[in-house]
């Protein structure tokens, strides 16, 4: 129940930063909220997975202020001017007894409005960021021709050291590091070409770039510029490049015409230039185009917010700003390709699409062969234990002269009993281990494709899976015959446990049988042992769906007051018994249809299960649309 209300929690926090980024503003209520501006860039579903579990983890914590949720609703870079009167716009709605006791910014555009804003607008609010770059440009002012305008990169904490933000979690993009890597990888390149789009991430990593490549004077800068292409010029461009130009990737989602593109879009730059040298320094196209690249470790912050809120609202001169670090990323497939040789890459280096060995692939599928051998190991010995106590006992038998003939009679029935339980036993675990052997020989051997591979193991695993039912039905029926079974009794409702079991059945089969169940009663308690009736209602239901199609199985459940027992009957509409197998359906390993799944011990254990709390089991003989096996369970147990 408690993780039904936590799963019900969560998903309304998350219907709530969702809804909250389609409408103008969502407010729970309370003064001096803590105001959340999102800029609602086209990556929403990671804005609104780190609103929801910021607002969760900050009432938590015990966060008391309410929360107000803004948008910005930014686009593309073609609307920036726009944006700091936005931004304006929905400061000047908070103010006196609404003013915030803290703002959280979400996002670049949201972080540079804010920016870019009068200190007499911004006022002394604690301020918190996330998912922005240290690295930022002051949008540009009305009448600007932005697909010209080229900014400043501006560093936050060198540029801006009066700012009201305190607190909160920015990125760094090392594109020194990139272009180190660069040099030590592809030593005779000459010209990096930088790609980036029509958002205010794109222009802002264009800076950057343009920034720090002023301390790379040997190698010339150009600049694929999204605010002045689209995705099919940048890839006429690619193919223009000069020899021994090593491409850099920044951020692609929107062209010249405000158009969105994601994934596809980096795909068709591939396709154009698939043999150019590219690198990401934001982790964009690695993974199936870049070598590499030294990126942000990105993670989902909502939780880290909204601890650090907490904090600062404790004490609104903490100041406290993560610079979330780099780390050096490589496609281990493609460096393999094309042979590079990354040991004079300092640091860590992090593989992407490396194909692990065979043991670390399937290392969980061994280790089940593994236990079912084990398992089958042990089963023998038990086997092996019961065999010899059998022939001591037959022994001891026939040392007593008195009672030689009987003796005689018994140990010869034991024998043949024992024979023929090693003979069932020996074919039905005959036939799946030859299966596991077989097929665990051809992985073994090697050189197979890796759909056969998984093919194997998933008949490996059904046959284990078989494997492991009969040593349980033969542990099942050794126990319950050796008296060795102690029935755990506690009251229930039979009536609930039986829709219980009727629901897990139609559940797991999948039969097109229709299993019903009827009750005279609508409640009976009774003391049982739940585990062993489930069992037994379960065997018989299986059993009745396998030899029914297309039919009705049902369920019933009758009180007899008069005798004091209660009357469970599973009838079908399937194939039925013949009268001349009816007395045997109930021994080991008797089996109507030889070709049938199954070893032949259900019923067999379904017998002795009921006549150990003292019921009768039997096959109704006047029932003629298919079978109906019906067993009693007294009331007073």
């Amino acid at each position: 129940m408690r993780q039904s209300k936590k799963i019900l929690y969560r998903t309304l926090l998350c219907l709530t930063a969702f809804f909250s980024l389609m409408l103008p503003a969502f407010s729970a209520t309370g003064d001096h909220p803590v105001l959340i501006i999102s800029s609602y860039n086209p990556d929403s579903r990671q804005t609104s997975d780190n609103i929801s579990n910021f607002m969760e983890e900050f009432q938590r914590l015990g966060g008391t202020c309410g929360v107000e949720l803004e948008n910005m609703n930014c686009k593309s870079f073609s609307e920036s001017p726009l944006w700091k009167t936005r931004m304006a716009g929905i400061l000047s709605k908070y103010r006196d007894t609404k003013e915030p006791s803290l703002v959280i910014l979400i996002g670049q555009e949201a972080w540079a409005a804010y920016l870019s804003l009068e200190d007499s607008v911004r006022g002394d609010v604690p301020v918190m960021t996330a998912l922005a770059s240290r690295n930022v440009v002051l949008l540009p002012e009305q009448g600007a021709d932005l697909k010209t305008w080229m900014p400043e990169s501006l560093d936050f904490f060198a540029d801006f050291a009066g700012s009201p933000i305190k607190s909160g979690f920015v990125y760094q993009y090392d594109v020194a590091a990139n272009i180190r890597m660069i040099k030590r990888l592809y030593p005779q390149t000459e010209h990096i070409a930088f790609i980036s789009d029509n958002s205010y991430g794109g222009v802002t990593l264009q800076a950057h770039v343009v920034k720090e490549m002023k301390k790379f004077p040997e190698l010339s800068l150009i600049l694929l510029d999204g605010r002045v292409n689209t995705i099919y010029t940048i890839s006429d461009k690619l193919h223009s490049l000069p020899p021994r130009t090593v491409l850099l990737m920044g951020t692609w989602r929107v062209d010249m015409n405000d158009g969105y593109f994601m994934r596809n879009a980096t795909y068709a730059m591939m396709e154009a230039a698939p043999g150019l040298p590219a690198f990401s320094i934001t982790s964009v196209g690695i993974g199936y185009w870049a070598v590499g690249g030294v990126v942000p470790v990105y993670r989902a912050l909502g939780r880290d917010m909204a601890r650090q809120a907490v904090r600062v609202l404790a004490n609104p001169k903490n100041s406290e700003i993560e610079i979330i670090s780099c780390e050096t990323v490589m496609d281990g497939k493609l460096v393999k390709e094309r042979k590079l040789d990354i040991a004079s890459i300092p640091g860590p280096i992090r593989l992407v699409n490396v194909t692990p060995g065979f043991y670390e692939q399937y290392k969980y599928h061994i280790w089940g062969v593994a236990a079912v051998l084990v398992i089958l190991l042990t089963g023998l010995l038990i086997t092996l234990y019961f065999f010899y106590r059998t022939k001591r006992l037959k022994d001891e038998l026939e040392v007593s002269e008195a009672a030689l003939r009987e003796a005689k009679d018994r140990a010869e029935e034991s024998n043949r009993l024992k024979s023929a339980f090693l003979a069932n036993m020996s074919h039905e675990i005959r036939t799946p281990l030859n299966a596991i052997v077989g097929f665990s020989d051809v992985l073994s051997a090697g050189d197979t494709a890796i759909d056969d591979q998984r093919g194997y193991f998933e008949i490996i695993k059904a046959n284990s899976d078989l494997l492991l039912r009969l040593i349980n039905d033969i542990l099942d029926v050794s126990r319950l015959e050796a008296d060795r079974v102690t029935l755990t009794l506690e009251k229930c409702d039979v009536v609930q446990v039986c829709m219980q079991v009727t629901a897990s059945v139609t559940q797991a089969r999948r039969s097109s049988n229709r299993i019903v169940f009827e009750s005279a009663a609508d409640s009976l308690e009774i003391r049982t042992d739940i585990q062993r009736l489930q069992q037994v209602v379960i065997n018989l239901l299986s059993n009745a769906d396998k030899f029914t199609e297309n039919g009705t199985i049902t369920l019933k459940l009758e009180p007899d007051m008069r005798n004091r027992t209660a009357l469970f009957s599973v009838s079908d509409t399937g194939c039925g018994i013949p009268p001349e197998k009816r007395k045997r359906v109930f021994e080991r390993f008797e089996k109507l249809n030889e070709y049938a799944q199954g070893t032949g011990l259900g019923l067999s254990i379904c017998k002795l299960i009921v006549e150990k709390w003292g019921g009768r089991i039997w096959i109704d003989s006047q029932y003629t649309r298919g079978a109906r096996f019906v067993f009693t369970h007294p009331l007073d147990l």
